[in-house]
């Protein structure tokens, strides 16, 4: 069901609920829409809440600057719109970025945290090649989506799995909103801050993740008190979707044993 919350500065974003029992937030990764989370969204039995960034979906588009603090600010504002005190969170790629933000400035409304294959930021993070970085700004779209979909899956299941694929950028998109998204997500640095998370913490990655390289999980672990990472074998940045058999189970065991 959609849903309209109004941020600080006025802008409307989106937002959806489905299912029921205790809730869970899902975040997307850059210059996509909920629909990121549309094939395991049910994995998870639970009542989950997603949102579409400024700039996707149906929330409005601002030509304005974007951050990944300023998106948090916009998943406050969707809290707040539905009534929601402190929720577990579970945020993916740029989803990750916001969801640090979220746990360091907002501690009191993330119970629990998923991150998953996402970086503390361009100063300290693994970021991925400049060989990628120029081949993704130089391809038409087609060619574009062509080396995303092999950033985000292994041959062998795009062989078997020809889509609709839900990874590659809400195509609604205006140009200018999605290289605002592009800069929020380069500008990324939370590492100072990482240290003052209380949420329990879990990180996820694939280990053959070459757009945001594996070695980013340790890193996370390495500056979130008592986090714990996880990297699956053979994934690649769609890590949760691939292999959402293993990764959505990973999710829920966590979930169980930090409510107890």
């Amino acid at each position: 069901m959609g849903h309209l919350a109004t941020a600080a500065d006025g802008t409307r974003i989106a937002y959806q609920l489905q299912g029921d029992g205790p809730q869970l937030l899902l975040l997307a990764g850059q210059a996509n829409s909920h629909h990121w989370w549309d094939p395991v969204r049910a994995d998870f039995e639970r009542q989950t809440i997603t949102l579409d960034w400024r700039g996707t979906g149906d929330s409005d588009r601002p030509d304005v600057v974007y951050s990944t603090e300023g998106f948090a600010d916009d998943v406050i504002a969707v809290l707040d719109d539905a009534g929601i005190e402190s929720i577990d969170v579970y945020g993916t790629s740029m989803g990750g970025r916001v969801a640090q933000w979220l746990a360091i400035r907002y501690p009191e409304r993330v119970r629990s945290l998923v991150l998953g294959c996402t970086s503390p930021g361009k100063k300290h993070g693994y970021e991925r090649s400049q060989d990628i970085r120029q081949a993704l700004a130089r391809a038409d779209q087609a060619g574009r989506d062509r080396i995303l979909l092999d950033l985000m899956y292994t041959p062998t299941w795009l062989a078997n799995h020809p889509g609709p694929y839900y990874v590659l950028g809400d195509s609604t998109m205006p140009t200018y909103a999605r290289g605002r998204h592009l800069v929020a997500s380069n500008n990324h640095d939370a590492w100072d801050e990482l240290p003052a998370i209380k949420s329990p913490t879990l990180i996820l990655h694939g280990a053959d993740d070459l757009f945001s390289p594996a070695a980013n999980a340790d890193l996370l672990a390495s500056r979130i008190p008592d986090a714990r990472a996880h990297v699956i074998p053979h994934a690649r940045h769609a890590y949760f979707h691939e292999f959402q058999s293993v990764a959505s189970q990973l999710v829920l065991d966590f979930l169980a044993d930090s409510s107890v």
